[in-house]
């Protein structure tokens, strides 16, 4: 079967629905991926689990990469519709080979893609490239016979009773901090809903119903324009926080109730400290787009902070190796191994969030003013082509690590770009995993220092994507 490369990226397969990815392709895939589970596995018959989200396509691609399972005597497990988390949770709690969680995550809605999990463990990278060839190999026109079954089961159930037993004894506190929840209409907002309810929490739903449209607001909760009647209901009813998931409730975006974000490594330091308490010496993984607060923060309370790579499923293979508790990512991924498996759950962090004010009584805008002052920017793109962006970053890098004074630069870190360390801050410029642009950021002690940092970085990967063009 014919395919358009660029759907297969570092961490999944995504596309628009009817353009580069579509019913046909979706059987194919099916087929490919279990040729693929059987190759790996060295077994012939295997039982998967698939979940979808609340988009438009989603149902038909069900269907269609169901077919394309049975048609190879695999058994489907029919999860429905639910969050990332959820069909990541089956894989723990059922006997499974492996399992597929169809969405395009916080894309828009005319999106779908397919995220591919062998055994308990989300495949990425070099994988996603043989699944792209395995599909190439397929034959569409093929008569198959159906020799699986497709079975549907409850997990959102289990995955519920999980937490109630996990968290039950909040019901008990009396003072318990109440909450905003915006769903963004994806497929996690009345999961987690109807968990915080049954912990006894004052929670206020918002766009909690799944809508594939996403009438209310794109759900991408880390953007805070997506958040602004969320924003709006916390302050206007005097909550104590705010939390927001991403359209697959893979990813959580908390505000305080003086309307400023608590961004995401500010999140994961927060639950690094209360683990850290628990656990001395607890490895805490991060990636080089965090604060550097975030990093100092860890050590200080006593854990060992690891800078690694950005990406989830890269970290998530990073947490395995180091035997890490937890981990997180700027965008609001956030892993706990601590009491949990392992993988992104933002309904789980938001319960954990919970907890942590319900047991300690903090106050999150009082913890967040306590955190040193720095100055930093968001993410800043800048366009530079795919088959060039190897070779500017290792030029930049050659550049820097030869002329460290001009830039004043105390140390260099390559693990994934060039992170380097100034006497008055840090500066990133790493190739995107995903788009055909640059990935910059900076964070400095004051904006002044910020601002020349800054502008002297971009001038600098301007001209050497002009040298390498």
């Amino acid at each position: 079967m014919q395919t358009d490369d660029s759907i297969f990226r570092e961490y999944d397969i995504r596309g628009v629905w009817n353009k580069n990815i579509d019913a046909k392709f979706c059987f194919a895939l099916g087929i490919a991926f279990a040729r693929y589970l059987k190759e790996k596995s060295k077994k012939e018959k295997l039982k998967i689990s698939v979940g979808y989200d609340a988009r438009l396509s989603s149902k038909e691609a069900f269907d269609n990469l169901s077919k394309g399972f049975i048609s190879q005597g695999i058994d489907v497990v029919d999860l429905g519709l639910v969050p990332t988390p959820v069909q990541y949770f089956s894989l723990f709690r059922l006997d499974l080979d492996g399992g597929v969680m169809i969405t395009a995550s916080h894309n828009p809605k005319e999106y779908n893609g397919f995220k591919l999990s062998v055994g308990k463990e989300t495949i990425y990278g070099d994988e996603i490239q043989n699944v792209k060839n395995m599909i190439k190999g397929v034959d569409e026109d093929e008569n198959y016979t159906i020799t699986g079954k497709i079975e549907k089961y409850d997990i959102l159930k289990d995955y519920k009773d999980y937490f109630i037993e996990q968290f039950g004894y909040l019901k008990e506190y009396k003072n318990k901090p109440n909450v905003v929840l915006d769903g963004g209409n994806g497929a996690g907002g009345f999961v987690g809903f109807d968990i915080m309810k049954e912990l006894g929490f004052d929670v206020e739903g918002l766009f909690i119903e799944p809508d594939g449209n996403f009438p209310n607001h794109h759900p991408d909760p880390t953007i805070e324009s997506n958040l602004s009647k969320l924003k709006e209901t916390l302050v206007e009813g005097g909550y104590d926080v705010g939390v927001g998931y991403d359209g697959d409730a893979d990813r959580i975006g908390v505000v305080l109730k003086d309307s400023r974000m608590l961004y995401g490594d500010e999140l994961l330091l927060l639950f690094a400290e209360q683990i850290v308490r628990n656990k001395k010496h607890a490895t805490v993984i991060s990636e080089v787009k965090c604060s550097k607060v975030l990093f100092d923060g860890v050590e200080k309370a006593g854990g060992v902070p690891i800078m690694y790579k950005a990406g989830h499923s890269l970290i998530k293979a990073k947490m395995k190796e180091e035997n890490a508790q937890i981990a997180g990512e700027m965008s609001g991924h956030i892993f706990f191994a601590d009491r949990y498996f392992g993988f992104d759950d933002a309904i789980y962090a938001s319960i954990r969030l919970l907890e942590i004010m319900t047991v300690e009584k903090l106050d999150l805008v009082e913890w967040k003013n306590a955190l040193p002052k720095t100055f930093n920017t968001p993410e800043i793109r800048i366009e530079c082509p795919d088959n060039i962006k190897a070779d500017v970053v290792e030029k930049l890098t050659r550049y820097l690590e030869e002329n460290r004074n001009e830039f004043e630069i105390t140390d260099i870190n390559t693990i994934d770009g060039i992170r380097f360390n100034t006497k008055h801050g840090w500066g990133l410029v790493r190739a995107s995993n995903t788009q055909p642009s640059l990935v910059l950021r900076f964070e400095a002690d004051t904006e002044e220092n910020l601002d020349k940092l800054k502008d002297k970085t971009e001038k600098l990967v301007k001209k050497t994507i002009g040298a390498v063009s």
